[in-house]
């Protein structure tokens, strides 16, 4: 039997309709996939006024609070800059506008190759190149100043269109929620300083992904499906449908999802964090 729930909701704005999906559905933000069905509107004069109308989707179930016990406070996770040289420091704020750059390109473009996080395969300690031995090195060496009790498993994306595809690290153990964090940020940050460190050490940029328990692969097969979902529903309404802001990794996933689909395209539209992918219905 299937996991996954959804759940309808309308508020005079998208924010308050999630939540007030979020709490029917019992789940955390990151576990659900959010569909806008209709903007909000406030009409002229208060006529025609709308609501926001949304549905969210999950495939976990839902999970009870856990009870309060008198252990000590798990400390906040913060990615160490000491575990750096100098000169690695120095780097990461003379990259950082670079960094920010590319991820406010198109989607497609910001992360070089069409490889999916699902295709991937693990792979022997043997086959392992210098990428994925200094990337695996400096992210145990993270996890081990963070005092993160977890193991790294290696896996390799399957070759797509002739590109070098990256290494996956996975990070593997009990209760890394907090190396998710809210919509995958902490995760991305850690991505983003261990492939610093990792590139500094190569002297070139390093080939590798991080995940967390196969959260981005989960999330790939959710946006997969979702993106076949909005586009088969903007066909229907004969309009532009928009999906919920998203990370440019996620956007990235819906783009290529909807690449090769004969009657729709998609455009990536807004600044920021409020960036987000539209799909239009191709003219006949």
């Amino acid at each position: 039997m299937s996991d996954t729930r959804s759940v309808e909701t309308s508020a005079p704005d998208i924010e308050s309709a999630i939540e007030q999906g979020l709490r029917e559905l019992g789940v955390a933000r990151e576990s659900v996939i959010v569909e806008i069905l209709e903007e909000p509107s406030r009409g002229l004069l208060g006529i025609g006024a709308r609501q926001a109308r949304i549905r969210l989707t999950t495939a976990a179930p839902a999970r009870p609070p856990a009870p309060e016990r008198p252990a000590a406070p798990t400390p906040p996770v913060a990615l160490p800059r000491a575990v750096a040289s100098e000169d690695a420091v120095a780097e990461e704020e003379s990259e950082a506008g670079e960094e920010a750059a590319a991820m406010a390109t198109e989607d497609a473009d910001a992360f070089g190759d069409d490889t999916m996080l699902a295709d991937a395969q693990p792979v022997s300690d043997d086959e392992l190149d210098q990428d994925a031995r200094v990337g695996l090195a400096t992210l145990e060496e993270l996890l081990a100043k963070m005092e993160i009790n977890a193991r790294v498993a290696v896996y390799r994306a399957q070759p797509s269109g002739g590109e070098e595809t990256p290494w996956v690290l996975q990070i593997q153990g009990a209760d890394l929620g907090v190396l998710i964090g809210r919509r995958g940020e902490t995760l991305a940050a850690l991505q983003y300083i261990t492939r610093l460190i990792a590139s500094r050490d190569l002297q070139r940029r390093a080939n590798i992904v991080i995940d967390v328990e196969g959260y981005k692969t989960r999330r790939e097969k959710q946006l997969r499906r979702l993106a076949k979902r909005m586009a088969d529903q903007a066909l229907q309404i004969g309009r532009t449908v928009s999906l919920e802001p998203m990370p440019p990794y996620e956007r990235r996933i819906i783009h290529l999802a909807l690449r090769d689909h004969p009657q729709v395209t998609t455009q990536s539209v807004g600044e920021g964090e409020h960036r987000k992918v539209t799909i239009i219905p191709n003219r006949r």
